[in-house]
């Protein structure tokens, strides 16, 4: 399947700003757990998102500001003992939260009670489309009902054990049965649902069904999920609508992958060497 860059990414328009490509908000990080915020926020941006605020337990903000790209904004938030979002963070971040174009959470956040208790309420109340990966899929997985109560867009990216832990299946029939499973779930619960691997699933609430072709075994390395999840917001934030922008995500991320392994090889491979191809990956498609 050819896959065409959507037009809000081919930036035709020569009297555009950046408030025009969207405004990402990512909930992601804890205490020993900034680099899966750090790549998730900066693959928002090498993916064209206008702006991205990262949102992160306020005692890491001095850390988050010399580890993140300085395009990256932080948003320092309530926090736990432990150094995750509290659930005190609620009132912040609903006060907010329609300001943004798009959200993406669950890189890094912890499984600590109030963080997750946090999670659920923000996916409960969302008014716009948002990503759920990681530590927010392990939230759902408690509550998947929880989907339901917005009608806001909804993508979520587990891999086979995540994808286990959300539907009580065993890993190996999820394995021999990719696509219906992950189309079940998708109508079930009115989201679009990547499911994550060789030849990665994409499942609409309608029915449709996308295989992704690109990426490459060198991609199986930490970080590459996260990486995944901030161009997901990224496109939302550009207008894309769900299934679209998951289609285009996963085959983009695999087509940087390919590109980074054939420049650093398999085996070296790391997930900062796939967000430094996204945007050759984005030119392929017809991007300037």
């Amino acid at each position: 399947m050819s896959m065409r860059l959507p037009a809000p990414l081919l930036r035709r328009n020569k009297n555009a700003q950046k408030y025009d490509f969207g405004h990402v908000l990512i909930l992601a990080g804890s205490e020993n757990m900034m680099g899966a915020a750090a790549l998730t926020a900066l693959a928002a941006m090498r993916s064209g998102a206008g702006l991205t605020t990262l949102g992160i337990p306020k005692k890491l903000n001095a850390v988050a500001q010399k580890k993140l790209s300085p395009v990256v904004m932080t948003w320092p938030l309530a926090q736990t003992a432990q150094g995750t979002l509290a659930n005190a963070a609620f009132t912040q971040i609903n006060k907010k939260l329609s300001a943004f174009d798009a959200l993406a959470l669950g890189p890094g956040l912890s499984r600590h009670k109030q963080t997750q208790n946090l999670i659920l309420r923000i996916i409960g109340l969302a008014p716009g489309p948002l990503v759920a990966d990681a530590d927010a899929l392990y939230a759902i997985a408690q509550r998947p009902s929880v989907l339901l109560k917005s009608k806001a867009e909804k993508i979520l990216t587990p891999h086979v054990g995540e994808m286990a832990r959300l539907t009580g299946l065993k890993k190996d029939f999820i394995e021999k049965n990719r696509k219906a499973v992950a189309a079940k779930f998708a109508k079930k619960y009115n989201c679009v649902l990547l499911l994550k691997g060789r030849q990665t699933i994409v499942a609409s609430p309608e029915g449709k069904i996308y295989v992704n072709a690109t990426g490459n075994a060198g991609m199986a390395t930490a970080g590459s999920g996260d990486v995944l999840t901030g161009m997901l917001a990224a496109f939302l934030g550009q207008g894309l609508m769900a299934f679209e922008a998951s289609k285009l995500a996963s085959y983009i991320h695999g087509k940087a992958g390919d590109l980074a392994a054939k420049e650093k090889g398999k085996a070296g491979l790391i997930a900062t060497d796939i967000i430094e191809r996204i945007p050759d990956a984005l030119r392929r498609l017809g991007a300037k």
